[in-house]
């Protein structure tokens, strides 16, 4: 079924991994955007080192397809895998050269998609969602580990979002609830930028970096 919605969509939006997926595809359900009547498929890339073949793939599929439609193609991906992706767009021709990333629909997450929403909340409101949960109690574990004594307490939230796919789906979840608006201004909706005309891709990344 996941592969006939793939095939079937107009528009993909590239994300690092599978729990970015859910993530990102839990976060739509509650902001409201339909990405299945928008043709809208959130394709995990298993890494973002595979952006250059994903891009590859998609430009053959639309070169090889009788009808010859290209798919709107977006992105999400970590600050300091900029660089990378920088490349990986370029050297596919995705727009010009010289265009911010947010123009060509790949959107930068501050410092990766589990930091946007605790950026937007803070970390006081963060252990909150995490106590309404019932995951408070698995967190305070979690940060007496080794590695994880002395950490900064956004950095310590973000890796435990990170190590379980469940954990961050329901965290984009709740997490979008409670930022209410804002979260629209801080995280480079990709979801919903799919289900918008060209228009509001460039006001929603203009609104984007003026709250960066």
């Amino acid at each position: 079924m996941r592969d006939l919605v793939i095939a079937e969509a107009s528009t993909v939006v590239l994300v690092e991994g599978e729990s970015d997926r859910l993530a990102l595809e839990a976060l739509a359900v509650r902001l409201g955007a339909d990405l299945a009547a928008a043709e809208v498929a959130v394709v995990p890339m298993h890494g973002v080192t595979n952006l250059h073949h994903h891009l590859a793939a998609l430009a053959a599929e639309a070169e090889a397809a009788a009808h010859g439609r290209p798919r709107r193609v977006l992105g999400l991906f970590d600050a300091a895998e900029t660089a990378y992706v920088r490349r990986a767009v370029d050297g596919a021709g995705l727009g010009s050269t010289d265009a911010p990333l947010g123009e060509l629909g790949f959107y930068s997450c501050e410092p990766d998609l589990e930091g946007e929403p605790i950026r937007a909340l803070g970390s006081a409101r963060v252990e909150e969602l995490l106590a309404d949960q019932g995951e408070l109690a698995r967190f305070r574990t979690f940060q007496r580990q080794p590695f994880q004594r002395g950490r900064p307490l956004d950095a310590q939230l973000r890796r435990f979002m990170g190590t379980h796919a469940g954990r961050k789906a329901r965290f984009g979840s709740s997490g979008s609830h409670a930022c209410g608006d804002t979260m629209h201004a801080t995280i480079p909706m990709a979801t919903s930028v799919a289900c918008t005309g060209a228009a509001r891709v460039r006001a929603a990344d203009r609104v984007y970096r003026t709250m960066k």
